[in-house]
């Protein structure tokens, strides 16, 4: 047996860690004070079963090892067992210790308020089908990439991230995404989110101009950073970049766009503009912030590249998994031009300090074995019949879908004036959907457009024709 093993063996045998708060008088005499410790490690022992903190079934540890963590002799604590068995507190069996009784009723009872009802109807945005997560690989991939790590994987991370995941990401956004990067231009983050406001903190020196409707929750963060924002108009080729010339926009050090599947009107900016955005970016001396949403996941035809792709030189790209695998895996990445890299590393400090190095690990594994393309390629399989079968539950009843055939949502435009009175009316007959209004900037003139904004990843496979079927017939009373 190795002294791992024994060890392993060791802790084991020791049962569960507690912490009892023991205070004997130090006046009385020897003989006092063991009683009355034994009186306290009762009254403990009797009140954490109560409260819930020994749950039934809790294996405690042997008297001998309990007494020596207490500085207490053995028999006081012998003692206090015996006493709770008695009194149906615990129970003891040859060879499977002392554990909480399964009939002792703990005299707090439990929090019994319901959580908050869920939606009849979940439509949110931007969250994939939980169920299509790929389990099995994970776990493939866990098993492989934990045990051929090296001992320096598990210490303090590296802040720019993995190497090897860097190295995977490279090659995997070149072969699928048309990015020209190298892994040292690669900064892992845990998500677009915090990629973008560590951008805004570290690398704009001055205003971002931003998609005219976005993300709101990005938005509040990026001017939090202190960073202003300034929208620029959407129209059906993508964003108004010959804008980016007006006075208005004087001081826009970068240009935030979602160019392959804008979200949420879901139009892809059209080549033109890629090649005018482009252009302008250089002779300004600005950065393009290129959050590549949805780029994956395009039904119609093959991904449109990344705009990186274009000018590595002034583009910063950045996307994650939290579409592709599952917003529970907190992995994601930013592409820099090699003057960003050095900020944005050292605002991160000396090393990792939020994201899952383990994650990372597994996630280079996937990409190695081709796992990740397999389900990439399954993922937009399974998407694109339910889109395709949304769009055409929904044209019986005469509704007409906006935007390109990608991404996890679609926009079902409405007039501008009945947009309120259908979210009142979904959002009171339990459907989760969210009005196109909601994600223009504040200072974004109207535009004359209204629709309410639907994502279909997220309802479960069991109830998806259900909720599509009662989605249509909500929508068929407004046309």
């Amino acid at each position: 047996m190795t002294p791992t093993d024994h060890w392993a063996a060791v802790a084991q045998r020791l049962g569960t860690d507690l912490f009892l708060d023991l205070q004997p008088d130090p006046t009385l005499s020897a003989h006092g004070r063991g009683a009355q410790l034994r009186r306290s490690l009762t009254t403990e022992l009797r009140a954490a079963i109560s409260d819930g903190r020994l749950p039934a079934g809790t294996q405690l540890p042997p008297y001998r090892s309990l007494a020596a963590d207490l500085g207490v002799a053995r028999g006081t604590v012998s003692a206090a067992y015996a006493e709770l068995i008695a009194e149906g507190w615990l129970t003891a069996r040859q060879g499977s210790g002392t554990v909480v009784a399964h009939t002792s009723t703990p005299s707090v009872l439990p929090n019994t308020r319901r959580k908050p009802d869920g939606p009849t109807h979940d439509f949110s945005l931007g969250a994939p089908t939980p169920s299509l997560f790929p389990r099995s690989d994970w776990i493939a991939a866990t098993r492989v990439a934990i045990t051929d790590a090296p001992h320096s994987a598990f210490g303090p991370g590296d802040p720019q991230g993995n190497y090897e995941l860097r190295e995977e990401l490279s090659r995997y956004l070149a072969r699928v995404r048309g990015v020209r990067t190298s892994p040292d231009n690669i900064v892992l983050t845990t998500s677009v989110h915090s990629a973008l406001v560590s951008l805004c903190s570290n690398a704009v020196d001055g205003a971002l101009a931003v998609e005219a409707f976005n993300m709101p929750f990005h938005r509040a963060s990026i001017e939090a950073a202190g960073t202003p924002t300034l929208p620029i108009p959407i129209d059906r080729d993508g964003a108004d970049v010959d804008t980016l010339s007006d006075g208005a926009y004087s001081d826009a050090r970068a240009v935030l766009l979602t160019p392959s599947h804008q979200f949420p009107t879901g139009v892809a900016l059209s080549p033109g503009r890629r090649a005018a955005v482009v252009a302008h970016a250089r002779s300004r001396g600005m950065y393009i912030v290129e959050d590549d949403y949805d780029g994956e996941l395009r039904y119609d035809r093959e991904p449109i590249g990344a705009l990186q792709g274009l000018a590595p030189d002034c583009v910063i790209y950045t996307g994650s998994v939290s579409k592709s695998l599952s917003p529970a895996v907190r992995t994601a990445w930013l592409v820099v031009p090699d003057a960003v890299v050095e900020p944005l590393v050292a605002a991160k400090g000396p090393r990792e300090p939020d994201a899952s190095i383990v994650d990372q690990l597994v996630l280079t594994q996937l990409i190695r074995t081709g796992a990740y393309d397999r389900h990439i390629r399954r993922s937009r399989q399974f998407y694109r019949k339910r889109r395709d079968h949304l769009v055409a539950r929904l044209r019986d009843v005469g509704v007409d879908t906006g935007g390109v055939s990608a991404g996890l949502h679609i926009v079902l435009p409405c007039r501008p004036d009945a947009e309120d009175e259908l979210l009142a009316t979904a959002w009171r007959a339990g459907f989760l959907v969210f009005g196109l209004s909601q994600f223009r900037h504040p200072t974004a003139p109207p535009d004359g457009r209204g629709g309410i904004v639907v994502g279909f990843g997220s309802p479960p496979d069991s109830s998806f024709n259900a909720d599509i079927d009662a989605l249509a017939g909500l929508l068929a009373a407004f046309t």
